[in-house]
């Protein structure tokens, strides 16, 4: 199984940036973790803070890949363009985030993914991301 894990803007800061809301640990030693913990699984990882990388990617892997967690971050509510490219791909995607956007500002209450995606996980800090992984894993 090919899972690809998508990341948007500003969460090359995981570990950084607002540690109440996001955590300690850095996304690149969480990714870490979970390869290790699931080695049967061919685990990939991007990050992007600029938009059309993000769809670019999105269109790369949604005709080769098993399955796309998508954590689009801010553009999640303000990107058409992501909305529409994981409508027009073949890999169903799990929209993820690690704060519970819906106890946030009125604007993160509102997805451009949701409605084209398998399902949504929001609010279990980095372990939305395994949660995310299980979902497809009991397909």
């Amino acid at each position: 199984m090919k899972i690809i894990i998508i990341n948007g803007p500003n969460l090359n800061l995981l570990g950084k940036r607002e540690p109440d809301v996001y955590g300690n640990q850095s996304f690149e030693l969480y990714f870490a973790s979970l390869q290790k913990k699931y080695t049967d699984i061919e685990l990939s990882y991007f990050q992007s803070n600029i938009e059309g990388e993000l769809i670019s990617k999105i269109q790369e892997s949604g005709f080769s890949f098993d399955g796309i967690i998508l954590n689009a971050a801010a553009y999640t509510h303000t990107s058409v363009g992501i909305g529409d490219a994981v409508k027009a791909i073949q890999t169903p995607v799990v929209e993820v985030h690690i704060s519970n956007t819906f106890a946030r500002e009125e604007f993160r209450h509102y997805s451009h993914i949701a409605a084209n995606a398998k399902g949504i996980i929001v609010g279990f800090g980095l372990q939305s991301y395994e949660l995310a992984l299980h979902s497809f894993l009991i397909q």
